[in-house]
This record gives C-alpha cells, structure tokens and sequence, in this order.
C-alpha cells in the first residue's frame, strides 16, 4: 500500500497521521513479531526469560563512530550516536564491522508523492534468487545462537538522561534524536521490539514519526548520495572508520 494512496482518501491535515498508522507495513513489510518470551523483558515482564549469555554479549557503544557506506561508487558518511542510543548504536556497528550490509539492496525506496524514506539491510538481498516479494523479511540470524537478534526500541527523550525502551514516547515527549532529513533509524514490524538488522534513511524532515521509531545517528556526508539511491541499488561496502574501540560488549538497563 503506497503513500499516494492514502494522500488521495485524506484531507492533507489528516495525511501524516494516516501514514504513521500504516507505517510499519511500509517500512518493513512482514517481519515476524517477537514470540512473548523474547518479548518479556522489554516489556516490564519477567528479565529472567533472557538468556545471561545474550545479555551479556548485547553490543553496546559507548560514544560515537563514523560509518562510511558505497553506493553506487559514492561515499555516505554517518555518524552513529551510542551516547543517546547505545543498544540501536552498537547493534548497527556490530553489524557493519561483520560485513552484514554488504552487498545488501536497499529494496524499498519511496520518494513519491513526497520524499520519504530509502530502506535496506535485508541479509536476504544479498542472494539474487530471493523473489523481491521476500525483501524486507529478514534479519540477521546470530551465528552462534542460531536465531534471528532483535532488539528492543530505543528513544531517549530530549533534554532528560531517561532512556525509553520497549514501547513509544507519550504525547508531548519528544526525542533527543529526531527525525529530521539525513537521520538513520530502525525499521520494524508492528512489534516494538522486532528491530534487527534493517535500516531507513530520513529523506526528508519526518517529525511525524518522532518518538515512534529509533533514530540513531545522521549523515554528515554525501547526502547527495542518498538523495540519489533508488530501488535496487546495492551497498557496495560498509565499515567504521571511527570510534570503532568504543563498541563494547555488555548490559544496559532496560527500563
């Protein structure tokens, strides 16, 4: 379901809200839920349900790095804010620095009948022989534990230390990271908790989507270049340039 759509059936006033309640199907397609067991600690349930092991070997970054990703033989520089976002910050970075996104397709770019956003970091695009119907499924499978890693929804509210995680900002909150034009988030499904490994560029200034998805970094760099990216370009590569040794291993409190 398109954007247009729902522009044509809405009153321009009501359009954004609109937008926002289709979203999730928009930005990410039809990512699996978390089951309630993974689910459990993010939302006020029972910590214990997660394994000591995957806790402790959660990425984390402690301060900021400098991704630098090619596309189409241009660079996009970004800088990744672990001081607002650890977990969202240091799940990215982890990933980067195993070589996840390269390779990958940006497989959903919506630039009509407004810029909006360009989506990749789908493990599955990778391999030509996935059906395009598939694009936006996937996340990246832990090779060690052999499950899909997903991570709880991540939003520091401005102007207070409290973190956020697991459930959206109430009205009138409003995120130290915001989605303004350049930003990098998250992609999700419904689930709060069902972020992995894709990703969205900010194309244009997204206020609307403010306190409901995690932002967790902005390009500095080559924005030109992102302008440019269209629905099946490729990263070509992907690695931190910067702050690299900030990324760590460990717990956060999940409050």
């Amino acid at each position: 379901m398109r954007l247009n759509f729902f522009k044509s059936v809405f009153p321009k006033t009501l359009f954004k809200a609109a937008a926002l309640g289709a979203i999730a199907s928009i930005l990410i397609g039809s990512l699996q839920p978390l089951s309630p067991a993974l689910a459990a600690p993010f939302l006020g349930g029972n910590v214990m349900a997660q394994s000591e092991a995957s806790e402790a070997s959660r990425p984390i970054l402690n301060g900021k790095a400098t991704v630098e990703m090619v596309v189409k033989g241009k660079t996009i520089t970004v800088e990744i804010d672990g001081t607002q976002a650890p977990v969202t910050a240091g799940n990215f970075v982890d990933l980067v620095q195993r070589g996840v996104y390269n390779g990958t397709v940006f497989h959903r770019v919506v630039t009509q009948p407004q810029p909006f956003v360009a989506q990749g970091g789908d493990p599955q695009s990778k391999d030509p022989k996935v059906p395009t119907s598939r694009l936006g499924t996937g996340g990246f499978i832990d090779p060690v534990l052999g499950t899909e890693r997903q991570i709880p929804l991540e939003i520091t509210i401005k102007g207070q230390k409290e973190t956020v995680y697991g459930k959206t900002l109430a009205r009138g909150q409003k995120p130290a990271l915001g989605h303004k034009r350049g930003a990098i988030a998250m992609a999700r499904s419904q689930s709060p908790n069902s972020a992995s490994s894709q990703f969205y560029f900010a194309l244009a200034d997204l206020a609307f989507l403010d306190g409901n998805y995690a932002v967790f970094g902005y390009v500095t760099q080559g924005m030109d270049v992102v302008d440019g990216i269209r629905q099946g370009d490729r990263i070509t590569s992907a690695k931190v340039s910067a702050g690299a040794d900030n990324l760590k291993s460990g717990a956060v409190k999940l409050k």
